[in-house]
């Protein structure tokens, strides 16, 4: 397969004007263009360059409204809703973190939901930025079902990612937190399906409720949860802030984040900020470098989110490899 090296500045610069080419603002296009440059940054490519296409073809076919500009709502003092208009998220969280942040900082904590969504990719990437502001981020996103009930064959829930960032005392994240109710991220299935591979044992079930290794029926039957009961406990906890609680759809009643049919998913997310000052103050960064440091100290473990830090480091001066069958797909959707 021919592959191409590029940089983060040319896969920021690449997705943007794909994105704009689509039909996309051109505010929202730098919102999303900038956590694809991230998820290829941190080494995660299924959310990455991969994903931009399928971005461009779900303005084009009118499942996400590149033309949306988000609503602002603060019902109470620490409460504040966003509609993203059935546009993309990020600039929806982007809208609510500008409220959100000082009104952390000035009153301790406080939530963000949002509604009429989309897929906001690495949820891992939104909280650490409220950690880059000294702040504890706890976020949620529901998405379309894709997991069963124990015991059950038919998806009631989605992957449901939860994130946590937790500040250092250096402007940084000490660690991220980000995982998903499944075994795998389904984009991940998704990119195996696109490349003809097949999938681990234990990641999916077929519609009969048995395990497979193959991404196509996989895809038509459902994820694997991780940890059996706890990780749908951890699915079902999500579905209820990022849904219930954000006046978002159910998984049960979203259209699939892939494909061109059934219109707007209308998912949402939900966000959860603390100020430590307000609470433990310095105390807090000595708890947790004390944490950090009893994980650290033992050999072969790593806090969550290390691997990416790592990758960071490398892809920031190397860039990445990407195929240019797929830099073509990106390059159509420019103007």
């Amino acid at each position: 397969m021919a592959t191409e090296q590029m940089s983060l500045d040319q896969i920021e610069i690449l997705a943007n004007e794909a994105l704009v080419g689509a039909g996309t603002l051109p505010e929202s296009a730098k919102s999303v263009s900038k956590a694809v440059r991230s998820a290829e940054r941190d080494g995660i490519p299924s959310h990455g360059m991969l994903y931009v296409p399928i971005y461009c073809e779900h303005v084009k076919c009118g499942k996400v409204d590149g033309s949306a500009v988000p609503e602002l709502i603060q019902p109470r003092q620490s409460a504040i809703k966003v509609d993203a208009k059935t546009g993309f998220a990020h600039p929806a969280i982007d809208a609510g973190f500008n409220e959100l942040i000082p009104l952390v900082k000035s009153n301790g904590c406080a939530g963000l939901t949002i509604f009429n969504s989309y897929n906001c990719g690495v949820l891992g990437y939104h909280v650490e930025r409220l950690a880059e502001a000294d702040i504890i981020g706890i976020g949620f996103t529901n998405s379309p079902a894709s997991i069963a009930p124990v015991g059950g064959k038919k998806p009631v829930i989605g992957t449901n990612p939860f994130a946590l960032a937790v500040p250092d005392s250096a402007g940084g994240a000490a660690f991220v937190l980000d995982q998903s109710a499944s075994v795998v991220a389904k984009s991940e299935i998704m990119m195996r399906a696109r490349e003809g591979k097949s999938i681990p044992e234990g990641w999916a079930l077929d519609p009969e409720g048995q395990s497979t290794t193959d991404p196509e029926i996989a895809l038509k039957g459902s994820m694997a949860p991780s940890g059996g009961y706890k990780g749908f406990g951890i699915g079902l906890l999500v579905e209820v802030m990022a849904a219930a609680l954000s006046g978002a759809v159910l998984g049960i009643q979203a259209s699939p984040f892939s494909g061109t049919t059934g219109g707007p998913p209308r998912t949402g997310q939900c966000f959860i900020a603390f100020d430590p000052e307000a609470y433990s103050g310095a105390e807090f960064y000595e708890r947790i470098s004390a944490l950090v440091d009893a994980i650290q100290s033992q050999d072969g473990s790593r806090l969550p989110g290390e691997r990416r830090k790592k990758n960071r480091q490398r892809i920031e001066l190397e860039g990445v490899e990407v195929s240019q069958s797929l830099i073509e797909k990106i390059r159509s959707f420019c103007v």
